[in-house]
């Protein structure tokens, strides 16, 4: 088959990207994958690594329906070499579908997506309504799933349905193939149904994937892994491939050598320095990984570097993390955001009902949905600790804008800009103006935060977060007689910058004293003199809070 050059931009079907795309060869996973493979693969990774492209040309390899035609689309790939593994080619009925759409604000709601969803699943497979090898039952079942009056019942166990038929109808041992089982589950938590989500889904799944016996294997995939406590209790021959504990490190991403090749094909191996600096630096079991979307985005437009990845799988969760989040991990995002590492013990698996109660989750979100990545590794007391950060120049350029995108709460970047420019400019009735406009916005997220002070200084560390290519910016660090609370440092020193001292006020009648004293602890304490700030405008504010009021004081 002839290479094509054109990247394939959202294209996730395997046969149209081999017909009609440029293709990075990943069919050595099937060699490596099929011996020995699991009875239940999960694989996790951050969204738009390639996950549903690999479940697709999965499909295409073990379907026997059109096996002959779907040959071809392997002509010239590694695993045609590999004639023991095409052997197994087209020898499987397969059921591949997905939950990527199936999102909803409710469960009523929900219902209906699954209906609909299931409903278009029985249309794929809607030949074996006329299969006489098939129980006359089952088929009455898999026609009210397709007419779309299934009952909720006949609905959670429709993969088991599908899988014996598929088997009856073929006399073959059935492939399950299921993309982004973990959707529907973080819109029901976000959206406040969990409970009647999760009811639902361990059905669905252990019904499919548990001594099924029409069952040959099944692969899933998903960004998060959900605690077996939550979905996977009655499942144990289910084996789980994430970043943290890869079998098969280099079949999601791009690696350097396939770069490298695609760089080669298509005339632009001079930008290979720019694209290593920009999409580089994931770090998986050793290996260093490209992230593919972005990498095709670069070549698809001219080879501009840009930010084209942004991850929106499990921003709900990062949004419930920040809000608990205390001064320790602002400063640690501050860390990051700087270029350096943090570290952490990450938990390979989520619990939902533990978000905001492990100090460790945050760190744990952020590296499984791809903002950070594993620099290294050390073992203490049996535990396994990471030393975190951020994988790239993309990566620190986005995770500054969603950070900061949590502190926003309904104001657009133009009034948080205004408000930095208004601190940079020395203009203390603005700052004043603008940080009460937010704090009315942060009623919920104060009233939860433990506490209360750090939760201030949060607050205005994680604005500051888009200043980070222009200034220093530094929280709680020691400098003359004692520790400032954030420092913004130009790096050139025709920009002014500021010092901020906060502090906290048990009534509104004593906020203007607490401002003011704020600001005699910076003169007394003289913390400008250990920071490298010579010929540099530096404004200093003393701010006081009070629950949503708040006063400025600037020197």
């Amino acid at each position: 088959m002839a290479m094509k050059l054109s990247m394939p931009i959202g294209v996730d079907d395997f046969k149209k990207v081999r017909e009609n795309y440029y293709f990075v060869d990943k069919s050595r996973f099937l060699s490596a994958f099929f011996p020995g493979h699991a009875e239940v693969t999960l694989f996790t990774r951050p969204r738009r690594f390639g996950k549903t492209l690999t479940l697709s040309m999965l499909r295409y390899f073990f379907d026997l329906e059109g096996a002959d035609e779907h040959r071809q689309l392997f002509d010239g790939l590694a695993v045609s070499h590999d004639a023991a593994m095409m052997a197994e080619m087209g020898q499987r009925p397969v059921l591949f579908f997905t939950l990527r759409g199936w999102k909803a604000r409710d469960w009523e709601e929900m219902k209906g997506t699954i209906a609909i969803g299931l409903q278009k699943v029985a249309k794929q497979y809607k030949f074996l309504l006329e299969s006489d090898r098939v129980d006359s039952h089952d088929r009455s079942i898999l026609k009210s799933i397709y007419e779309g009056h299934a009952s909720l019942l006949q609905l959670r166990t429709a993969p088991e349905l599908l899988l014996g038929m598929l088997e009856a109808h073929y006399d073959k041992k059935a492939v399950l193939l299921l993309d982004e089982y973990d959707t529907p589950i973080q819109t029901a938590w976000e959206y406040g149904y969990y409970n009647e989500a999760i009811d639902f889904f361990r059905v669905f799944l252990t019904t499919a994937l548990k001594t099924n016996l029409s069952l040959d294997f099944a692969v899933m995939t998903g960004v998060l892994r959900i605690s077996k406590e939550s979905i996977f209790s009655d499942l144990n021959n289910l084996f789980v491939d994430s970043i943290l504990r890869p079998k098969y490190p280099t079949v999601f991403g791009f690696t350097s050598e396939e770069v490298e090749k695609m760089a080669n094909d298509l005339g632009h191996v001079d930008k290979l320095p720019e694209i290593k600096a920009w999409y580089d630096g994931y770090r998986i079991d050793g290996h260093e990984i490209y992230n593919p979307w972005s990498v095709l985005n670069y070549f698809d437009a001219g080879c501009q570097p840009q930010t084209y990845w942004g991850n929106t799988s499990g921003n709900a969760i990062l949004a419930e993390l920040m809000k608990s989040a205390d001064q320790e991990h602002f400063e640690s995002l501050d860390t990051l955001l700087r270029g350096g590492t943090v570290t952490s013990y990450l938990r390979d698996g989520v619990i939902y009902s533990d978000i905001g109660d492990d100090p460790d989750a945050l760190c744990t979100m952020l590296c499984t949905t791809g903002y950070l990545t594993t620099e290294r590794t050390e073992t203490f007391a049996g535990e396994t600790e990471y030393s975190l950060r951020l994988p790239n120049l993309e990566m620190r350029r986005l995770f500054g804008i969603e950070i900061v995108k949590r502190y926003q709460h309904g104001f657009g970047k133009s009034a948080l800009v205004r408000l930095l420019r208004a601190f940079l400019n020395g203009d203390a009735a603005k700052v004043e103006e603008g940080l009460g406009r937010y704090l009315v916005k942060l009623a919920s997220y104060y009233d939860t935060a433990k506490d209360k002070e750090s939760f201030y200084h949060g607050f205005v560390l994680g604005m500051t977060a888009i200043l980070v290519e222009d200034f220093i910016v530094r929280s709680n660090r020691e400098s003359g007689y004692g520790r400032y609370d954030l420092v913004a440092v130009p790096k050139r020193k025709d920009k002014a910058g500021f010092l901020l001292e906060f502090k906290t006020a048990e009534t509104e009648d004593a906020l203007d004293a607490k401002a003011e004293e704020a600001l005699v602890q910076i003169e007394t304490r003289d913390y400008l003199a250990g920071l490298d700030v010579e010929g540099r405008t530096m404004h200093r504010y003393g701010i006081a809070f009070c629950g949503k009021k708040v006063r400025v004081k600037m020197n």
